[in-house]
């Protein structure tokens, strides 16, 4: 575009002096070896312009002369080099679409045309389709050779990454990240895993740093930035608040300002407060926390701020607690759990009851179990409830990749993600997750039970019900019932069509722990004890009347 602007220029400046020339006649007289030539300006001007015209016309006729082999070669050359770049790009696109045959072919085809060293793609070409044929070997080897190689040491530790991730290889994927990361700090891979490392070790100054590098270098938004940097400050608080409580006020109350929905770093800021007499400051947050989600550990902080406040007075606060959110099961919960250990039986028995019914669940049903045992000591009613909280939904629990903790953790003990834990109701009591299964059929999940960082690498043991019941003789009521909530979620079937519904015998059932053994446990129990003594009358309430359990429904259950 600009030289035929300038083209055009040249043309319009010619014409503008030849007009000029022409408004102007005039002679040019030029002497020259004793001749005299006699010509019009209008000429002259002319012949000027066409011998440099055809100065410059030689002059490239000459050049092309001069430049014709190179300019054949090239032309070959390049031809050459668009046929490799469309092998290479074919072949690109039969890697991405899992045609191993066509990548390994294009890979050939374009190897030939196109030298290695100018191209890295024909590397990563060679390795997806070495990938793809399953030589996963000679691909990791590939990989390798391309450390050596500044401009492909990124993707050679991408692909060692992948690989170590596949073969299963934690600690040597974080290995690979870390060198990424520090080779690359823009690598978001990379700085996602090391940053996930440093918070496994719980370096947690260190990690604070990787994510405000990440922050600065724009890899994050602000709100998941926001969110990342609180939970790790909540975990660094946590860890801080025995030998560090001013530190950890600090953090936690960093981490309660940047994520305010973060509920456990409510709970460790007021804990913080707490510690330093600063009652006030403390209760206002856990208020505002409970206003938007009300959650166990909430009411727990909140009721028992001062350890030396009298049952009464523990009372008065969840009272207080539950007039921030009427008509809810967890306020409800907390009066009656400050209610029971206040020996206020009647307020504590009416909010388990309202609990119950705005959200029936385990906790609920023990709770009521455990209100019954203290104010009466009748063992029907005792049982009753025991009974209806093994039916019961399970409670909400933090939960992370399919592991269930009893308190908040910063990371996932199984793939290391940072704030994977939520707290929600265990997979196995959700809706669309409760199906039956065939006689026979193993679950095919298990709920892992996960307690500290440390994952449990002893094998459970499966006991018959005989032995568990033997166990459980001489076992009280509330370690009975303590053991029962504990357990799995039982796995029973329904007897084929055909069959007279006659009980399995234990080699025929499915090899689980489940909570199933414990309920046959705690049955023959309670059959021990009622022939040894008189029967209970039955209670007046009619809620509380224990439900009959036949021999079909003790071998239904539900596979999670």
């Amino acid at each position: 575009m600009i030289r035929i602007f300038f083209f055009i220029i040249v043309v319009f400046a010619l014409g503008l002096g030849f007009a000029w020339l022409a408004d102007r006649p005039g002679d040019m007289v030029i002497t020259f070896n004793g001749f005299q030539y006699e010509v019009t300006l209008m000429v002259a001007a002319v012949a000027v312009v066409a011998l440099v015209a055809a100065a410059m016309i030689l002059w490239w006729l000459l050049k092309s002369l001069w430049m014709s082999p190179y300019l054949v070669s090239r032309y070959f050359r390049v031809r050459r080099r668009d046929r490799g770049y469309q092998a290479l790009s074919t072949g690109m696109l039969a890697a991405g679409a899992g045609d191993a045959g066509t990548a390994r072919r294009m890979n050939k085809q374009a190897g030939k045309l196109i030298s290695a060293d100018q191209e890295p793609l024909l590397h990563l070409l060679e390795a997806q389709a070495l990938l793809l044929e399953g030589n996963h070997d000679k691909a990791r080897d590939k990989f390798e050779t391309m450390l050596d190689d500044p401009e492909l040491r990124p993707l050679g530790l991408h692909g060692l990454y992948l690989e170590a991730q596949r073969l299963g290889h934690k600690e040597v994927a974080r290995h690979y990240a870390i060198e990424a990361s520090r080779d690359a700090p823009q690598l978001i891979w990379a700085a996602n895993a090391a940053l996930e490392d440093k918070a496994e070790a719980g370096e947690w100054d260190e990690a604070l740093k990787l994510l405000e590098r990440q922050r600065s270098a724009g890899q994050l938004a602000k709100g998941d930035a926001d969110r990342r940097r609180a939970v790790l400050l909540t975990a660094k608080a946590n860890e801080m608040l025995d030998r560090d409580p001013l530190a950890a006020k600090n953090a936690a109350l960093e981490a309660n300002r940047l994520a305010p929905g973060l509920t456990p770093a409510a709970v460790t800021a007021a804990r913080a407060l707490f510690r330093q007499d600063d009652l006030r400051r403390g209760s206002r947050i856990l208020e505002t926390a409970w206003k938007g989600d009300p959650h166990p550990e909430i009411a727990e902080a909140y009721v028992n701020a001062r350890p030396s406040d009298s049952t009464q007075d523990r009372l008065a606060r969840a009272r207080k607690l539950q007039k921030l959110r009427a008509n809810n099961a967890e306020s409800a919960l907390a009066v009656a759990r400050a209610a029971r250990d206040a020996g206020d039986f009647k307020l504590a028995r009416d909010e388990a009851e309202a609990a119950i019914r705005l959200r029936p669940s385990e906790g609920a049903y023990l709770l009521r179990a455990d209100i019954e045992e203290a104010e009466t000591g009748d063992q029907g009613r005792v049982r009753s409830w025991l009974q209806r909280a093994m039916r019961a939904p399970r409670d909400p629990a933090w939960s992370a990749d399919g592991t269930v903790s009893d308190r908040w953790l910063p990371f996932s003990p199984i793939t290391g993600r940072l704030d994977a834990f939520e707290w929600q109701q265990p997979l196995e009591q959700r809706p669309g997750h409760l199906i039956e299964a065939e006689e026979g059929a193993v679950p095919q999940q298990q709920q892992t039970v996960w307690q500290g960082p440390a994952l449990p690498s002893a094998e459970i043991a499966v006991e018959e019900p005989s032995v568990a019941a033997d166990k459980m003789n001489g076992m009280s009521r509330s370690e009975q019932a303590g053991q029962t909530v504990s357990a799995e979620r039982p796995v029973p079937t329904e007897p084929p069509d055909g069959e007279d519904g006659e009980e399995e015998k234990p080699a025929d059932r499915p090899v689980v722990v489940t909570r199933a053994v414990e309920e046959e446990a705690v049955r023959r129990h309670d059959t021990a004890m009622d022939e040894a003594s008189p029967k209970p009358p039955t209670p007046d309430d009619p809620g509380v009347e224990e439900e009959a359990v036949t021999e079909e429904q003790s071998r239904r259950f539900r596979l999670f």
